[in-house]
């Protein structure tokens, strides 16, 4: 009779996952640090754009984008949102002008390989890039030294903190050299970034646009 050998098949060990390791003691002072730096305004030459602390409600809101004002040279701030398309003069905060029901595949920044909208108004028959839902972004850094971060010591709650010092670990005091100017705490951010010109600070969330300038409003047509 001939012997029968039995196969068996040999599991491979699982190894149990190390633990993620915690905070080091620097990075748990970094992170109190930023939670106990409370909501500040930006200091000269910024100046809040809105009149309310979470600057104008816009519901839905997607992305945003930054174009040109081709008279006045202002920065104007399109608004792509789920009841159409706004345009915002980001010196004077007057809305220029308003789509509320944009036609075609391109009027959602998803639609295009660029993430851009059709403009309106002043900027009607040009392309603007938006940043926010979809992907994107603005810009991070100024010419002449200004920072924007988003940080989320507790997250899922965004912090923005504008800054001179080059960014974290900001090693000096909070109203320094750097400040806490917008917390997410009840809406999603969608984008916080720098115009190309430098000279205004957006802030979108699912539900508002917070903006600062450091243009001189007055004079400036």
């Amino acid at each position: 009779m001939s012997a029968v050998k039995r196969w068996t098949k040999k599991t491979a060990r699982v190894e149990e996952p190390e633990p993620e390791p915690g905070l080091s003691a620097y990075q748990r002072a970094m992170r109190d640090r930023l939670l106990a730096a409370p909501v500040v305004s930006p200091p000269e030459p910024w100046r809040r754009v809105f009149d309310h602390a979470y600057g104008r409600p816009v519901g839905g809101l997607l992305g945003i984008g930054f174009a040109t004002h081709p008279d006045s040279g202002h920065d104007l701030v399109m608004v792509v949102s789920h009841d159409g398309h706004g345009l915002f003069d980001a010196v004077t905060g007057e809305m220029v002008a308003r789509d509320h029901d944009p036609d075609g595949e391109d009027a959602v920044p998803d639609g295009v390989a660029d993430l851009s909208c059709p403009g309106l108004g002043p900027v009607a028959g040009s392309r603007v890039r938006i940043a926010g839902l979809f992907g994107g972004g603005l810009h991070s850094t100024t010419g002449d030294g200004w920072t924007l971060e988003v940080v989320a010591p507790a997250w899922p709650h965004e912090r923005v903190l504008l800054s001179r010092d080059g960014g974290l670990p900001h090693s000096g005091p909070h109203g320094g050299q750097w400040w806490h100017t917008y917390h997410a705490h009840y809406s999603d951010l969608r984008a916080a970034g720098f115009s190309p010109s430098g000279e205004t600070v957006a802030v979108a969330t699912s539900s508002d646009l917070a903006l600062w300038t450091r243009r001189a409003e007055q004079g400036s047509h």
